[in-house]
């Protein structure tokens, strides 16, 4: 999934063949007690552009001349067990490339080095602070932030103007956008495609309530659905999701709306990520269409900022078995520092945001990059936990507390059903 987030938004220099780097899926940095040695550095497929990784490479080696940079591109099919394996081994990866929301768990299992110490030499303080949590664990620094995206509305610009609609600035101003479009196409086109189960949608909602998915009680975490904050968050969701038609037992990607639902056209707007607009219009211009999209972020309850978004991407860790860990925090802090990471939004075109909120891309008015950018000081996080990625797994009680509620059951006693499922797998080590 965070390969997408990049790979597809039109992004012309997000290729990764390049000669410094090997598809070699071996681990390990160099043991050798002399002679030069050897930094690896695994980073996923789409994350770094070939100039990008290049150029660090470059920077890095002009202070370390008997020093060789082995960037190594890996799948994200798999990656989990293959960097778990990894983390044991007595020859590690150096720097390693994890998703935003895997940190805390390999962190948790002492994989990572704890680079708490480092945070000056790293530029922490600089980082954004919506990324910044995913790469700490118990109030410890365990890697860098790297690289972020979010959902905005992507919208048909014909549909919204035939109904006389303009991007909205407020919930209130797109709810009766979303009546104006209902009542003037007089059932032809869903003014909003919102499946039933996009929970990353809903957590927006319930951050701007004020309420959260879970939190901490005590030495243990706890599902906070049933707080009546979130549930607010929940009947906002169930608002929107009565002006579409899209089914309440599935997620966005089944179907993948991108592709097999927003081209065949009879959508006035939808919610999704860049990799995900930029399949939308590769598959209408494949069948000789035209698309013409605008986008916007989704709203907040004021007009004084967006609504809050969770975060999507990556962070740089640095493995606790690294035989070269004094070179691999500089060619981290050189990778995520505020110089590097500017070239890097320039490199991606505004695909991703960079960790520095003053690296990033100025993107052209329109874009999705720019929608994509002005919620980026409301993005968030799931809990950082190791027991989250439990949440996560199929059946997932959040999505099944949503299609509960978007059913007619009653909200306050599925999302108590709910919690309960979310206490007991959070804890879980």
């Amino acid at each position: 999934m965070k390969r997408k987030l990049i790979a597809a938004i039109g992004v012309a220099g997000m290729m990764v063949s390049v000669a410094a780097c090997g598809s070699d899926s071996k681990s390990g940095g160099d043991t050798k007690a002399d002679g030069p040695k050897t930094v690896t550095v695994w980073v996923m497929d789409g994350s770094a552009p070939a100039p990008w990784i290049e150029a660090v490479n470059k920077e890095f080696q002009a202070k370390h001349k008997d020093v060789k940079v082995d960037v190594k591109i890996q799948k994200w099919d798999g990656i989990q067990e293959k960097v778990t394996t990894a983390l044991s081994e007595d020859t590690p990866p150096d720097v390693i490339e994890l998703g935003n929301t895997q940190t805390a768990g390999y962190a948790a299992t002492g994989g990572l080095a704890d680079l708490t110490e480092d945070k000056a030499k790293l530029g922490a303080d600089g980082w954004n602070k919506g990324m910044l949590p995913s790469a700490e664990l118990d109030g410890k620094l365990y890697a860098a932030p790297w690289w972020a995206a979010n959902r905005v509305v992507v919208y048909d610009k014909k549909a919204f103007k035939d109904a006389g609609v303009t991007p909205p600035k407020t919930r209130d101003e797109w709810i009766a956008g979303l009546e104006k479009i209902k009542a003037t196409s007089k059932g032809k086109t869903q003014p909003l495609y919102l499946p039933g189960q996009s929970w990353y949608v809903l957590a927006g909602f319930i951050w701007d309530e004020g309420g959260d998915l879970a939190v901490k009680d005590g030495d243990n975490w706890k599902g906070t659905l049933a707080d009546p904050k979130s549930i607010e968050g929940m009947n906002f969701y169930k608002k929107l999701q009565s002006y579409s038609t899209a089914p309440k037992d599935k997620d966005e990607a089944t179907p993948q709306q991108s592709t097999d639902v927003v081209p065949k056209g009879g959508i006035a707007s939808w919610i999704g990520l860049g990799w995900e607009a930029g399949g939308a219009i590769k598959a209408i211009e494949d069948a000789k269409g035209k698309a013409d999209f605008g986008y916007f972020p989704i709203p907040g309850k004021t007009a004084d900022k967006p609504g809050s978004v969770f975060f999507g991407g990556s962070n740089l860790a640095i493995a606790e078995r690294s035989k070269n860990k004094d070179l691999a925090k500089e060619w981290l802090a050189l990778a995520a520092g505020k110089d590097q990471m500017a070239k890097y939004a320039q490199a991606t075109e505004g695909a991703a945001l960079p960790n520095h909120d003053s690296a990033a891309f100025k993107a052209p008015a329109g874009t999705f990059a720019e929608a994509m950018g002005q919620a980026a000081s409301v993005g968030k996080l799931t809990p950082i936990t190791e027991g989250w990625a439990n949440v996560e797994t199929n059946p997932n009680p959040i999505k099944e507390y949503m299609t509960k509620v978007l059913k007619g059951q009653d909200p306050k006693a599925a999302a108590e059903a709910a919690d309960k499922e979310i206490t007991e797998r959070i804890n879980k080590k």
